[in-house]
């Protein structure tokens, strides 16, 4: 989170009186000192500590927020309300609930597991369009965790302009961190199989043999998905486009046909393009993967301006 880093910096330099020139040395120093086994942002909040700078006394903007950070308490309005899952894993059962918390700066997915916390948005007393208040929450892969320490809490204050849509920021696949919404310019080097799922036509949600969940025997939709991999110089990752997106490369009817696949995915492997998405975790193999929703070819003119500049 680049962008994050930054405001993270001007944070830190706000509240210890200290430069952001200075701040940076201490971070380069900090580093160099644990032999680059600490990430900047990780050095960035031991420098905060040093210098007497404490996350759970300050409200912090969103714009503020880093993977790693520990005790944070900020405001925002709740711009999108998922409903509460059930889970079963590893032996736990329990449930999930979420949304997206936005403020004038920019928005984040905010997951609660505390079953007190849930009981709020079940009972509506935690529902969307409304501004809470969050403290001492984490930040891991890229969004707020409230566990039973944590407290959440709608509060009176009017949010009337927000960030709904997450800014994309331009970086090197190395540098890509879970949570950031990014774009970069990369190489498509390997594609695989389309697969082909069902959903309901009504929720959009996965329909298996017919069935919904929510809305029980559906004549569902086909969609499609199709997984590639992007290499821009620095890094390689693993990338997926769903139907929305596919469309701009080829139509179902293309992925259905493999004659016709064969040859886009000859034409495509090899291509440069601007491509943007969200990096996300992959829970089940540890590793970064990229969610496109869009994807352009470069723009010659526009990049030699660019560089120019």
């Amino acid at each position: 989170m680049e962008g994050n880093y930054q405001q993270l910096i001007q944070f830190i330099s706000e509240h210890a009186g200290v430069s952001v020139e200075d701040i940076e040395r201490k971070i380069e120093a900090k580093q160099a000192k644990l032999s680059g086994l600490i990430s900047k942002e990780g050095a960035a909040q031991v420098i905060a500590a040093e210098l007497g700078v404490s996350f759970d006394k300050q409200l912090v903007k969103i714009s503020q927020i880093v993977t790693g950070m520990r005790k944070i308490n900020l405001i925002g309005k709740i711009i999108n309300l998922f409903p509460v899952r059930e889970y079963n894993k590893n032996g736990r059962q329990g449930r999930i609930g979420s949304f997206v918390l936005a403020d004038e700066t920019s928005n984040i997915r905010t997951v609660l597991w505390d079953e007190n916390h849930i009981d709020l948005i079940v009972g509506g007393n935690v529902a969307k369009d409304m501004v809470v208040e969050i403290t001492n929450a984490s930040v891991r892969n890229g969004e707020i965790h409230l566990n039973s320490f944590s407290e959440i809490k709608p509060v009176e204050k009017k949010i009337e302009i927000v960030v709904l849509q997450k800014p994309t920021i331009e970086k090197e696949i190395v540098q890509f961190n879970p949570g950031e919404s990014v774009s970069s310019r990369a190489f498509i080097v390997r594609m695989f199989e389309p697969r082909f799922f069902e959903v309901c036509p009504e929720c959009k949600k996965k329909a298996v043999l017919g069935e919904c969940v929510a809305h029980g025997k559906v004549n569902p939709e086909k969609r499609a998905l199709l997984n590639f991999v992007i290499d821009d110089g620095t890094e390689n990752i693993r990338a997926v486009m769903f139907s929305n997106v596919l469309e701009k490369l080829m139509s179902q009817q293309d992925l259905e046909n493999f004659e016709i696949f064969e040859q886009k995915k000859k034409d495509l492997l090899g291509k440069e393009m601007l491509i943007s998405g969200q990096v996300r975790k992959n829970q089940l193999y540890g590793n970064n993967e990229f969610i496109v929703n869009d994807l352009v070819d470069i723009n010659l003119d526009e990049l030699i301006s660019k560089l120019e500049r």
